[in-house]
């Protein structure tokens, strides 16, 4: 699906005054500093280290130098020591605004470059900090949990679908059509957000993604993608049982549930889309994200993909070795004659 193309494009980061509103006053203040200081002057960079000695000092002195020389640098202030002289602070403005994917390379070269080279010497502990270099640590700290987050909801996803509908195939292309679901949204999020296609018309400006979103809103979406896979493949099931064929159990679960799912769908997209129009960015990315998820997991994914597959598939969806179907507990969703 086209949604899921800008999904590869994701950056996570942290949203400042520079998103909001056109006309609110934070923006305008925020705006007035960019263009008098210029942009890197709201978010300025500190690189903080340990002196205990003339050698530290002539080390943090030597990095304030080098400083002033990267074009990724507005400006660096001297080299500031506390009354004790036990600790040096180098404040640093980069050109950039603190969103910036240059502002994220700036950080990096302060910790992979200069930092290594200025303490080779006087071994001295130089640490960068700052509001900005804060929410880059964060966003990569919560980036590289995310695969380990959805490895584990997907792998519980399967088991227990697994438990109640006495399945492999099933719980596999519930993963797979859950996984598409949670990329498209993702992709939309990037594209109003991240690129500005119609963020313009909610009033949100464009930036990185909030780096604490995937993991609420994965949470949030399993949810509710499981949720539509029971209610739709529990009656399918049902049909399997009473039937023992996979075409008029695929039939009857859809007409008897489609209605259902459908009317549900419509109420959390009306109210998830709704959080798009309150002026904040935040809750915005939440209310696009949802939404769009839900229309694409009901109106597409539970309602044509997953049916359609399970045709193609045939008899094998209900199928399960012999062996593990011994040490599966029996567990129904609903009451069958199976589970009497």
């Amino acid at each position: 699906m086209l949604f899921v193309v800008p999904f590869f494009s994701l950056r996570l980061g942290s949203s400042d005054q520079g998103t909001d509103p056109v006309g609110s006053t934070t923006r305008q203040a925020y705006d007035l500093l960019a263009q008098g200081f210029g942009p890197g002057f709201n978010g300025p960079l500190s690189v903080v280290g340990a002196i205990r000695g003339p050698k530290d000092t002539a080390a943090m002195t030597a990095l304030d130098r080098r400083l002033a020389h990267d074009p990724g640098v507005a400006s660096v202030l001297p080299l500031y020591e506390n009354p004790a002289h036990t600790v040096g602070i180098i404040s640093v403005v980069p050109t950039t605004s603190p969103q910036s994917i240059q502002t994220a390379d700036l950080i990096n070269r302060l910790r992979d470059d200069y930092i290594p080279r200025a303490t080779y010497a006087s071994h001295t502990a130089i640490y960068v900090g700052g509001i900005t270099a804060i929410f880059a640590d964060f966003a990569q700290v919560l980036g590289s949990k995310l695969p380990l987050f959805v490895g584990v909801i997907v792998l519980l996803g399967c088991l227990l679908l697994m438990v109640a509908f006495r399945s492999l195939l099933i719980p596999l292309v519930a993963a797979v059509m859950n996984l598409l679901a949670v990329g498209a949204s993702f992709g939309l999020v990037v594209a109003v957000f991240q690129w500005g296609w119609g963020s313009s018309l909610i009033r949100a400006g464009t930036g990185p993604v909030e780096s604490f979103l995937p993991i609420i809103m994965i949470a949030i979406l399993f949810g509710l993608s499981m949720d539509y896979q029971v209610f739709l493949v529990s009656r399918m099931h049902e049909e399997w049982l009473n039937t023992g064929s996979n075409e008029e159990a695929i039939v009857r679960g859809q007409a008897n549930t489609g209605r259902v799912i459908t009317a549900a769908a419509l109420v959390m997209v009306s109210v998830f889309f709704s959080f798009a129009f309150g002026g904040q960015r935040i809750i915005a990315e939440f209310g696009i994200g949802l939404g769009g998820a839900v229309v694409i997991d009901a109106f597409i994914i539970r309602t044509v993909l997953v049916p359609s597959l399970m045709h193609f598939i045939g008899r094998a969806n209900w199928w399960m070795p012999g062996w593990l179907e011994r040490v599966v507990p029996h567990v129904a969703v609903e009451a069958t004659e199976e589970a009497d």
